[in-house]
């Protein structure tokens, strides 16, 4: 008896989004196909230039874009931010600084502040 081991296979939205890349700046031929596991492990080990490129430059989904200014993919969307962003559009919000920011920084400080209170508590 023998088993055949299959190779473990993913949508290029799930491989995009381990990469922490927008799946719609990828090259035609990752979004059209399925990635294994054992591509997905080489893309991390090793990335392409398209891949350095977009982790560098952007566009970025909005979780990256969140962690990159400090705040919620929720504080993200009260600020009205729904697309990717760039990295230098991301750069230039950071030097506007506009109130919404500060105030969902301020919300996201508290939030650590809370769990750190709440772990501490714990043990």
């Amino acid at each position: 008896m023998t088993s055949h081991k299959t190779a473990q296979t993913m949508k290029p939205a799930t491989a995009a989004k381990k990469l922490g890349v927008y799946l719609e700046a990828t090259p035609p031929e990752f979004q059209e196909g399925v990635v294994s596991r054992d591509e997905l492990n080489a893309l991390q080990a090793e990335p392409p230039e398209w891949l350095r490129e977009l982790r560098r430059t952007g566009p970025h989904p909005r979780p990256v874009v969140a962690a990159k200014l400090g705040i919620s993919i929720g504080g993200l969307s009260r600020g009205g931010i729904t697309d990717a962003l760039t990295t230098e559009q991301i750069d230039a919000l950071k030097t506007e600084n506009p109130d919404w920011l500060v105030r969902e920084r301020a919300t996201q400080a508290e939030v650590r502040k809370e769990t750190v209170r709440v772990k501490e508590k714990d043990h």
